[in-house]
């Protein structure tokens, strides 16, 4: 217990010099986190200090995606020291420097990262506080979206800050100015920035050092490297280059690089077309009709008893009737005609009635006699294939609702009443974000941003109505701040209602 208030529950990290422990606020009835002093160096007035600091910075410093400090207080442990404690909201998710190692992150999720991470700098350089930790490990992606953690070495605007604070930090952010004696400047964080978007688009760090002796012998010359990541925009490669400056006086400022990222976001995104099973088994009949019209003039040219093959005629698998199903050749011609799909129209296209040598069309008016003992004609005998089939049109919802679930789900029936699977209402949930994005009735960093609050959620151990809630009362800010239409906002609130449903059930 501390203060008679607290109640310690279960230890969540450890640091250096403190551990974050899940507590419970019996005052207010509510978890919360609680950042403590270490047993060791709970007696230590630096790291009193230290804490004292960072529970003001971050309190000095309101914005959504900055974690919010609710107390602060000292008290005497069981073994007689006096303890430093910051009390702080309880946030959900998994560092990104976890997600880093699965890999690079497609680089518009990067972009919205970035975007709100520089956002909360900008606030916090504001306000003349700079951060001085910004690391993969004190990003927090949460159900909400990205947060920006742990003030603890932070400092403000021109200050000369002493060895306590000089030796703490994460190398591989670290900027060069810093191994010097130079006064806080908020381009250190727009370097760490830099790092950190460089290392979400390719998965790894843009220089080598990581200890504090590799990069105090690390000599830079020439310019930084860029990202280099297929489709994205070169204005991002080129401000991550700029952030990476070895001259503070080079770097962008954060408010800058949120503007720069954010805007890139609107960029027309590449649609990818999706075809159709039966488009595709079509092409799949007509190319191997193709290769057996290429063996079968070839076999017909070599045969000395059958004349070489008109150069017109083609070919096609048999699609029905006697003479297909006989599988027969008639001398002089082939009989089977070629049927060609287009693409995507669904239209089939007879190309059995090529030119003959002499210019005339050749047809077969009788293509029954196609028979043992049948008299042939004349010329090539076609027979004119079925039409292929085209698939039934997909149901498509243009009501409140949204658009249905995506390819390979069934389609559901009976309205908005009927319980979906997770994978289909999350389908339809990102679908009404496409269509909002591609109408214009939703912006496309908006529609990022609830693509992947929504899809943490999902991931989030356990159902909990909270988050759904949290994620409802997005919705509702960004149409007041005109992010989305009332339209887009009601459908999106009936896809949280069944993506909700489908959690319930799977839990």
């Amino acid at each position: 217990m501390l203060t008679r208030r607290y109640r310690l529950v279960e230890r969540i990290a450890s640091g250096g010099m403190s551990a974050i422990w899940r507590a419970f606020d019996q005052s207010l009835h509510r978890t919360v986190a609680i950042k403590l002093l270490d047993g060791s160096v709970g007696g230590d007035s630096n790291g009193r200090d230290l804490i004292m600091r960072e529970a003001r910075a971050t309190a000095r410093l309101i914005h959504p995606d900055a974690i919010e400090v609710y107390d602060y207080g000292e008290t005497v442990t069981t073994r007689g020291r006096l303890a430093a404690y910051v009390v702080m909201r309880l946030l959900d998710g998994r560092p990104l420097s976890e997600r880093i190692t699965e890999g690079p992150l497609p680089w518009r999720e990067a972009v919205v990262i970035g975007t709100r991470v520089a956002l909360v700098l900008a606030a916090a350089h504001q306000r003349g506080i700079v951060h001085r930790d910004v690391t993969a490990e004190n990003v927090l992606l949460s159900p909400e979206g990205a947060k920006l953690l742990d003030f603890g070495i932070a400092a403000y605007v021109g200050e000369q800050v002493d060895q306590r604070l000089a030796d703490f930090g994460t190398p591989p952010y670290v900027a060069p100015e810093r191994l010097t004696s130079v006064p806080v400047h908020p381009a250190v964080d727009v370097y760490a920035l830099g790092v950190l978007i460089f290392e979400m688009l390719t998965g790894t760090l843009p220089y080598p050092e990581t200890t504090w002796e590799a990069l105090e012998n690390a000599q830079r010359t020439g310019q930084p490297p860029a990202p280099c990541v297929p489709g994205l925009p070169a204005e991002v490669a080129e401000l991550c280059r700029r952030c990476l400056a070895q001259d503070p006086g080079e770097r962008p400022s954060a408010q800058y690089v949120a503007e720069v990222l954010g805007a890139s976001l609107t960029a027309p995104a590449v649609t990818v077309r999706t075809t159709s099973p039966w488009v595709r088994r079509a092409r799949v009949v007509t190319m191997a009709a193709a290769v057996l019209t290429t063996w079968t003039a070839v076999l017909l040219w070599v045969q000395p008893e059958v004349g070489p093959p008109l150069a017109a005629a083609t070919t096609s698998l048999p699609t029905g009737g006697p003479a297909a199903a006989g599988g027969e050749r008639h001398q002089g011609a082939l009989t089977e005609p070629v049927s060609d799909a287009g693409p995507d129209s669904g239209t089939v296209v007879d190309r059995s009635q090529s030119a003959s040598p002499t210019g005339a069309a050749r047809t077969d008016p009788s293509p029954s006699t196609s028979r043992p003992g049948a008299t042939q004609s004349a010329g090539p005998q076609k027979v004119q294939p079925p039409p292929i089939a085209q698939a039934p049109p997909k149901d498509r919802d243009t009501g409140p609702k949204g658009p249905q679930a995506g390819p390979g789900d069934p389609a559901p029936t009976g309205g908005t009443s009927t319980l979906l699977t997770l994978t289909q209402a999350v389908g339809r949930f990102d679908a009404t974000l496409e269509a909002g994005q591609a109408a214009g009735s939703v912006r496309a960093d908006v529609a990022l941003d609830l693509r992947q609050v929504v899809h943490n959620l999902i991931k989030a151990e356990g159902y909990s109505s909270d988050g759904l809630l949290q994620v409802r009362a997005k919705l509702a800010d960004r149409e007041r701040e005109g992010g989305l239409t009332r339209q887009v906002r009601q459908d999106l609130d009936e896809g949280l209602t069944l993506i909700g449903a489908a959690l319930q059930k799977a839990a």
